[in-house]
C-alpha cells in the first residue's frame, strides 16, 4: 500500500484540458494556451506534458498562458499578453526539472512572487508552503536574504518553494543546497550555481527573467474566479497593494460612542515604519485572517487562516516560540527541537539541554520584543492587541475600520513603553 501511494506521487497525471481556451467577457475575448514541455517519462522516452497533477494526485490540472486578447473593464487595464512569469516557462527556463511540477509547485511560485514585487528595491527571499509564506526576509546579499528567511522558520520551509529576486550566486547555491526544497526561482543564476543546485537531483530549478522587473507589476491587476460547487463562479479582480511608503500611513485615530476623540500618543520609528512596509508586502501574500510580527525586516512568526483574530494572534505568538526554540537547539546541537525532545525520552541526552534552550526561549520571549505587529484586518475587540503587547511587540500595523478601534489604541496608549500604531485603511483579505 505504502509502495502504490509513493508511486501515485511520482507518476505524470495526463489530462483532458484542451489545448486553448477562449474567455469571453461581454465583447471582448481572451485566448490562453495550454503550457506543455517536452520531458524524458522514462530513460529514452521523450513525451510532451503538462502539469505533473493538481493539488492532488489524482486530479487532472493544466496551466494556461494568457496569448492573446487585452481585457478592459471600466477604468482597470488588465494584465496583457507578454507579461507573462510562471504560464510562460519554457523548457529553456527549467534547468533541472527534478519531479515533473504540479499545481501547487507553480501555484507556490506565483505567491512568492506576489510577495516579491513589493520587495524589489533590495535583495529578497520568499519561502512559500502550500500557498503561504513562511519566512521572508531583505539581506545585504542575496545569500543573506535567503538565510534570514529560512532561519525565520526552517520547520515550515522544508519542501518549499524559494523565490529570489536578484541572480543565485555561488555562496547563495551552496546554502539553499544544504536544506530540502521542492522548488527554487530567480532571475538568474551565476556561473557554477546551477551546478552547485543540481547536487538535489528533485530540485525544480527555474528562471524567471522578469524577476528583476516585478515591481513593474505593482499595479497590475487580473481577473480572479473562485469556482462554486455548483459549477457557478464568482469574479473579482485582484488587489494592490495601496502602501508603497511612509505617506501611506494615517495616524491611529478614533472615537469613543461618546463622541471622545482618541489618538495614539507615540509616532512609530524609523526602523518601526520600515518593518511596517516590510510586513504588509507580506502580509498581502498570506491567507485570511491572519497576524505576523516582523522585525529588522524579516519575518518573526505567521498565523494563517483562523477565523477568530485574538485565536490566530495566540497561534502566531506560540509559533514563535516553537521556531525560536527549534533554531536555538539546530545552532547549539544540530538536530531538530523535537530530536532533542526523542533522546532525552529514550535517554540518549541529559534533559538539562531542553531545560536551557527552553529557558532561553522564555527569557527573550522567542524574539518578539522590538517587532511590528500585522494584522490585514481591523481589531474588533483590544483582545488581540493585549496579547501582543504583553509579548512586547512595539508597534501595530492595521488597517483601522472597527467601531472599537479606540480600545486598540487605548490599549498601545497604556502599555509601558507605549506602542506605536498606524492604519492603512486597506484591507488585505487573501482566500
Amino acid at each position: 500500500m505504502s509502495e502504490d501511494i509513493k508511486k501515485m506521487y511520482r507518476t505524470i497525471v495526463g489530462d483532458h484540458f484542451p489545448s486553448e481556451i477562449k474567455l469571453i467577457f461581454g465583447d471582448q475575448t481572451l485566448t490562453y494556451r495550454k503550457r506543455t514541455w517536452k520531458i524524458e517519462v522514462e530513460p529514452g522516452v521523450i513525451e510532451e506534458r503538462g502539469l505533473r497533477y493538481g493539488e492532488n494526485p489524482d486530479q487532472e490540472a493544466a496551466l494556461y498562458e494568457l496569448v492573446g486578447g487585452n481585457l478592459v473593464l471600466g477604468e482597470c487595464e488588465y494584465i496583457e499578453p507578454g507579461w507573462g512569469l510562471v504560464s510562460s516557462l519554457s523548457e529553456e527556463d527549467m534547468l533541472q526539472f527534478g519531479k515533473h511540477p504540479s499545481k501547487t509547485n507553480l501555484t507556490d511560485v506565483d505567491n512568492s512572487l506576489n510577495v516579491l514585487r513589493y520587495l524589489a528595491r533590495k535583495p529578497a527571499c520568499v519561502i512559500v508552503k502550500h500557498n503561504n509564506p513562511c519566512g521572508v526576509a531583505h539581506g545585504e546579499t542575496i545569500e543573506e536574504a535567503f538565510i534570514r528567511a529560512f532561519r525565520a522558520d526552517r520547520i515550515a520551509a522544508f519542501g518549499g518553494a524559494i523565490a529570489l529576486n536578484r541572480p543565485v550566486d555561488k555562496a547563495c547555491a551552496e546554502a539553499i543546497s544544504k536544506e530540502y526544497f521542492e522548488v527554487v526561482a530567480a532571475p538568474e543564476y551565476e556561473e557554477g550555481a546551477v551546478e552547485i543546485l543540481k547536487k538535489r537531483k528533485n530540485l525544480r530549478i527555474i528562471r524567471i527573467k522578469r524577476i528583476d522587473r516585478l515591481e513593474e507589476y505593482w499595479g497590475k491587476k487580473v481577473v480572479e474566479f473562485k469556482s462554486l460547487m455548483d459549477g457557478g463562479i464568482i469574479v473579482q479582480q485582484s488587489q494592490v497593494n495601496k502602501v508603497r511608503g511612509p505617506e501611506d500611513l494615517k495616524p491611529a485615530v478614533a472615537k469613543k460612542p461618546n463622541g471622545e476623540e482618541v489618538r495614539c500618543k507615540r509616532e512609530p520609528t524609523q526602523r518601526e515604519i520600515e518593518d511596517m512596509i516590510f510586513g504588509w508586502a507580506v502580509e498581502i501574500g498570506v491567507t485570511s485572517n491572519s497576524v505576523l510580527f516582523v522585525k529588522d525586516l524579516c519575518t518573526v512568526a505567521i498565523g494563517t487562516g483562523e477565523q477568530d483574530r485574538v485565536g490566530v494572534t495566540e497561534i502566531a505568538i506560540f509559533k514563535a516560540y516553537v521556531k525560536y526554540a527549534d533554531l536555538l537547539c539546530y545552532d547549539r546541537y544540530g538536530i531538530p527541537y523535537k530530536q532533542l525532545e526523542l533522546e532525552i525520552r529514550k535517554g540518549l541526552r541529559p534533559e538539562a539541554q531542553k531545560i536551557e534552550i527552553d529557558e532561553e526561549t522564555k527569557a527573550k520571549r522567542a524574539g518578539l520584543p522590538g517587532s511590528v505587529m500585522v494584522s490585514d484586518a481591523f481589531f474588533p475587540f483590544r483582545d488581540a492587541v493585549d496579547v501582543a503587547i504583553k509579548e512586547g511587540i512595539s508597534a501595530i500595523i492595521q488597517p483601522g475600520g472597527s467601531i472599537r478601534d479606540w480600545e486598540s489604541i487605548e490599549a498601545c496608549n497604556e502599555a509601558d513603553p507605549p506602542v506605536a500604531m498606524v492604519f492603512t485603511g486597506q484591507r488585505v483579505f487573501k482566500h
